[in-house]
């Protein structure tokens, strides 16, 4: 499924390598806009647009937790489900450096380094979810489920309103 114009990025490549059904969906991308724009801009509910956090854990090991759009994470959370002292966002430069894609458009599919990735239980209840697509103002449509078969994702409840 490709529309006209959608880039071809790390992240489509990976998709295809893993035969992963997706649809692909450009919009204007803004500035600090994050996912309500997104969500405004596709007309879709910004619970089924998934954010692409990279993070840190206290020993600097980074790692990816996909999250809602509508929500934030459980930092202390997290750290306790996966049995670290402390976890924490990279700066912006860092987690460029480790997803090899810029923020506001990383995506958690075709990553310059391997990552563990943590996805939010409830996620995985959606039926199709909106994830970037390896580029400011590129979401990919997908099947959640399809998540677990393609990343090396473990199931976390980390979720605050």
């Amino acid at each position: 499924m490709k529309s006209e114009n959608a880039p071809e990025t790390h992240a489509t490549r990976f998709l295809r390598q893993h035969h992963m059904a997706f649809s692909t969906h450009l919009y204007a991308y803004e500035e600090h806009g994050g996912t309500r724009v997104s969500a405004r801009e596709l007309n879709v509910d910004e619970h089924a647009v998934v954010k692409t956090l990279v993070m840190e854990d206290e020993s600097r090991k980074p790692l990816i937790v996909l999250m809602h759009g509508d929500r934030k994470v459980s930092t202390k959370e997290l750290a306790r489900q996966i049995g670290c002292k402390k976890v924490e966002p990279c700066l912006p430069e860092v987690a460029n450096r480790h997803s090899g894609y810029l923020v506001g458009g990383t995506s958690p599919f075709g990553t310059k380094k391997a990552m563990p990735v943590f996805i939010e239980k409830s996620i995985l209840d959606l039926p199709l979810i909106y994830i970037n697509g390896g580029r400011r103002g590129f979401l990919v449509g997908v099947h959640p489920h399809d998540l677990l078969r393609v990343l090396p994702a473990k199931v976390v409840h980390v979720a605050l309103d």
